[in-house]
């Protein structure tokens, strides 16, 4: 029986995925994470305890372990925990990216400068110290363009701006966010910088693949149907199969695989996000993992498998090529959070599911606890999961059963009046 050591926060969403998906599949299971677990003196060779901000220590004491207890695939799921996926992974000998492709795919300016270097359509840059006088360094800049740290994900701290004074205030919020975060010596000296990217116009995509030895397999690709456009980019609904032509989705996946090529990932899950334009195919992040929060809820394959079913038989090296995803369009929308406050009650639920199409709604923050709008915040109020026919009536169900949700977020001690999904 395989046995598959899971590299999981204590934040991620998606422990239960991956856990449910191994029991399905049969497999024996060791759980990673950052904090010690209260049972782990009683589940001897079942869990264990790193320190994830120290990458070098953390695949340590994993190739430690794996001399006791054998290990046949790493699974991370996050960009944190490729880094020291792909360093453990490369010790033991198992198929890996490289620990140069996970850190690319981690630090912004590293995956620009090989996308770049490449000759792959990809935005000019520069960095920013966040000790910079950004008035003098905004009288500078080109316009618009995009402001961002230099490793958080899911569009945190990510900010569009079209002038010297909209430049300064996106560097201002953005230190305050990098200022407040919990960091690693190692992510202190990335916190110290800001990249400030071109902004690219454009409609936006997102393709879910599997890499073997450098081919992709290419899982879905997803539209965005919501215009990204900015101040901030919050995502909300993704829709496959894509609406594009046949010839500009083999055009996407061409430019995943050329720019998984540049970065040096070759193997496991990767996420990329896209912009489509008339002067080409732009790579605007890509990630050696799979698609983040429960958004793979919304894929599904043959016989119900789920993602996370495929992710694990292919890193046990069994042969998934031939594995094709539904027939049904799906998608899922991320609940944007609308105001800054308490999350105080949920209603609509019953009547969101009641939506033609509408197959789950999953709401991910507990009430009492404080809610955070993109571009400080991380998080979204939940997710709503639909399946139909066409990719327009998936879309449909997703803002009609959003509709119908009405969150009530008000400071303490203060009236507020709800807000309306």
């Amino acid at each position: 029986m395989a046995r598959i050591l899971f590299l999981m926060p204590t934040k991620t969403y998606r422990a239960s995925a991956f856990l449910l998906a191994a029991e399905k599949l049969a497999l024996e299971v060791v759980v990673a994470s950052e904090r010690q677990q209260a049972l782990e003196s009683l589940t001897e060779n079942k869990t264990l305890t790193l320190d994830f901000s120290n990458p070098d220590g953390a695949s340590e004491n994993i190739v430690a372990f794996a001399t006791k207890v054998k290990l046949d695939a790493i699974i991370p799921v996050d960009e944190d925990t490729a880094v020291i996926a792909a360093l453990a992974l490369k010790t033991l000998g198992l198929p890996h990216n490289s620990p140069k492709s996970a850190m690319a795919a981690r630090e912004k300016p590293r995956m620009r400068r090989l996308l770049t270097d490449a000759g792959l359509p990809s935005p000019d840059f520069s960095l920013v110290s966040i000790e910079d006088d950004f008035a003098s360094v905004a009288r500078e800049m080109s316009y618009p363009c995009v402001l961002k740290p230099t490793f958080l994900s899911s569009s945190r701290g990510v900010i569009r701006a079209d002038g010297a004074g909209s430049f300064v205030n996106a560097a201002n919020r953005i230190s305050a966010i990098l200022e407040n975060l919990q960091l690693s010596t190692y992510d202190q000296k990335l916190a110290g910088q800001i990249l400030v990217e071109d902004y690219i116009p454009g409609e936006e995509v997102a393709l879910e693949g599997l890499l073997t030895e450098g081919h992709l397999k290419t899982l879905a690709i997803f539209d965005k149907p919501d215009p990204l456009t900015g101040p901030y980019f919050e995502e909300t609904i993704y829709v496959t199969p894509s609406r594009h032509p046949e010839s500009v989705q083999q055009r996407l996946r061409q430019a995943v695989t050329a720019a998984a090529q540049a970065m040096g990932i070759r193997h496991g899950p990767v996420h990329a996000e896209i912009r489509i334009n008339q002067d080409g195919i732009w790579i605007l992040e890509i990630a050696a993992r799979s698609i983040g929060g429960l958004c793979a809820r919304a894929l599904r394959f043959e016989n119900d498998m789920s993602l996370e079913e495929l992710i694990l038989l292919h890193a046990i090296g069994e042969d998934v090529g031939h594995v094709k995803r539904e027939e049904n369009a799906s998608g899922v929308m991320m609940i944007p959070i609308p105001q800054k406050g308490t999350l105080r009650a949920v209603s609509g639920e019953k009547q969101a599911l009641a939506v033609k199409h509408v197959d789950d709604i999953r709401i991910t923050i507990p009430l009492s606890q404080e809610v955070v709008p993109m571009p400080e915040g991380n998080r979204y109020l939940g997710f709503i999961f639909a399946r139909a026919e066409t990719p327009q009536e998936v879309e449909s169900a997703l803002r009609e059963g959003h509709r119908k949700l009405v969150f009530d977020i008000g400071q303490p001690c203060e009236d507020s009046e709800p807000s309306q999904g």
